[in-house]
C-alpha cells in the first residue's frame, strides 16, 4: 500500500511539469515559425511539399479537389485585392485589371483607349495642332469619275466636319485639283464597298470625338441640303439614326424615305398593303435606307458591331438598324426640310467581274441579294440562340 501511495503522488506531481513543458514548447515553436516567416517572405505556398498522408487527408475532406488547386485558391484569395506585387528584383509590378484588355500592365494614367481622325503637324507644340476640333464626320465612298458631284457635296459641309474619302478605284492623288481635298483624309482599296471600309476604318473608339457620322454614297444631289441645318433638326427631333428626305422623281424605293413638303421631319409612313406587320416596324417606321445614313455617336457604336465582316454590301442592314436604339420608331426618322436627290449612278456595279456569261453588274446584284438573306438568317439564329440560353420565349412567338 505504501508503494501504491508513493506512485500515486509521483504521477500527480508530474502532470504540472508536463503542462509547463507543453506551454514552453508551443511558445518556442511560435517564435521559431515567426523568425522563419520574416526571413523568407517570398516563399510561395505552392512550392511547399507535404507528407503524402496529409495530402490524402486534404483531398478526402474537399470532395476530390486536388491539393494544388486548394493551395492555389488559398493563395489567390489572400492576394485578391492586390493590384501591385513585387518582381524578383524587388521593384513594383503594375497590374490593373480594370484597364482595357491587353493594357493591364500599364499605369492607368498613360492609357489612351480612344482616338480620332484629326490631322496633326510634324512640328510645334501638340496642344496647338488643332485650330478647330471638328464635331462631325462625313465619309464618301468614291471613284474619280464622280469627282465633280463629290466636290459639290463636300461644299455643303462646314469646317465643323472632318472629310474622309474611301477610294474604290485606287485614284487618290488626282483629287488634289480641289483645295479641300488637301485637308481631307484619303483611304484607298480597290473594288471595295463603303461597309467594307466602315467596318475596318470607322471603329467607334476612333470616332469617339464626333457627335454625328454621315456615311454617304457618291451619287447624291445636294442642291437643297445644308449639313449644319440638318444637324439642328436631328437634335431638335431626337433622331439617333436618320437620313435626308429623297426627291420622289427618281431613285425612290420606299415610301418611308420620300420627302414630305409640309414638315421638318417624319418618322412613319404608309407602305403597300401587307408590307408592314406593325406601324412601328420597318418599312413603315424605324427605317431609313443605307445610301445616305446619319448616325449619332452612341447609335454608331452599336451599328458597327452589327456590321458583318464578310458581308460588304450592307443589304438588310437598314431593316435591322432599329435594334440599336429604343424606342426605334421615335429615334429613327427622315429629315424632310433638308433633302437630297438620288442620282442612281451604277458605278459600283462596274467594279464587278464578268463570270459565267453574266455582266459585271449582274454578279454584284446577285451577291447583294444573297447577302441580304445571309444577314437575315444570322440575325434570326443569333437572337434565337440568345432567347434559348436565357430560357425565355422570343417576342411574337408562342412556346411549342
Amino acid at each position: 500500500m505504501a508503494k501504491l501511495g508513493t506512485l500515486g503522488r509521483s504521477a500527480i506531481l508530474r502532470k504540472p511539469n508536463e503542462s509547463m513543458r507543453l506551454v514552453i514548447t508551443t511558445v518556442i515553436g511560435l517564435v521559431f515559425g515567426y523568425l522563419i516567416g520574416i526571413s523568407f517572405p517570398t516563399v510561395s505556398i505552392t512550392k511547399l511539399h507535404f507528407p503524402s498522408s496529409i495530402i490524402s487527408y486534404i483531398e478526402d475532406r474537399n470532395s476530390g479537389l486536388s491539393t494544388q488547386a486548394l493551395l492555389n485558391r488559398a493563395w489567390s484569395s489572400a492576394n485578391h485585392n492586390k493590384s501591385n506585387s513585387l518582381n524578383s528584383n524587388g521593384t513594383t509590378k503594375i497590374y490593373v485589371p480594370t484597364n482595357p484588355r491587353g493594357a493591364e500592365r500599364l499605369a492607368p494614367g498613360i492609357v489612351v483607349p480612344e482616338s480620332d481622325l484629326y490631322l496633326r503637324r510634324l512640328w510645334g507644340d501638340p496642344n496647338e495642332d488643332l485650330p478647330i476640333q471638328q464635331k462631325y464626320l462625313v465619309t464618301f465612298t468614291v471613284g474619280y469619275d464622280q469627282r465633280h458631284n463629290i466636290d459639290a457635296a463636300v461644299k455643303k459641309f462646314s469646317g465643323n466636319f472632318t472629310i474622309l474619302l474611301f477610294h474604290y478605284d485606287g485614284r487618290t492623288s488626282e483629287w488634289d485639283e480641289f483645295e479641300w481635298s488637301k485637308r481631307a483624309i484619303h483611304v484607298s482599296a480597290r473594288r471595295q464597298t463603303k461597309w467594307w471600309y466602315a467596318k475596318r476604318f470607322l471603329h467607334p473608339d476612333i470616332l469617339s470625338s464626333y457627335e454625328y457620322i454621315f456615311i454617304w454614297d457618291e451619287d447624291l444631289g445636294v442642291e437643297h441640303f445644308n449639313a449644319e441645318k440638318y444637324i439642328e433638326l436631328v437634335k431638335k427631333h431626337g433622331l439617333e439614326i436618320s437620313q435626308p428626305g429623297l426627291e420622289p422623281d427618281k431613285g425612290l424605293t420606299w415610301q418611308m424615305t420620300k420627302r414630305r413638303g409640309d414638315r421638318e421631319v417624319h418618322k412613319q409612313t404608309e407602305e403597300r398593303p401587307g408590307w408592314c406587320s406593325s406601324p412601328h416596324l420597318p418599312p413603315c417606321a424605324a427605317f431609313v435606307e443605307i445610301m445616305a445614313t446619319v448616325f449619332s455617336r452612341d447609335a454608331w457604336r452599336c451599328v458597327w458591331h452589327m456590321i458583318q465582316n464578310d458581308l460588304v454590301h450592307g443589304w438588310g442592314l437598314d431593316f435591322a438598324l432599329r435594334k440599336c436604339v429604343e424606342p426605334a420608331h421615335e429615334k429613327i426618322g427622315v429629315v424632310d426640310s433638308q433633302w437630297i436627290v438620288h442620282q442612281v449612278v451604277p458605278s459600283l456595279g462596274s467594279q464587278g467581274k464578268s463570270e459565267n456569261g453574266k455582266a459585271p453588274w449582274e454578279g454584284v446584284r446577285e451577291r447583294c441579294r444573297n447577302e441580304w438573306k445571309t444577314f437575315q438568317d444570322r440575325m434570326a439564329d443569333a437572337e434565337r440562340a440568345y432567347y434559348k440560353k436565357m430560357g425565355i420565349t422570343p417576342p411574337n412567338t408562342t412556346a411549342t
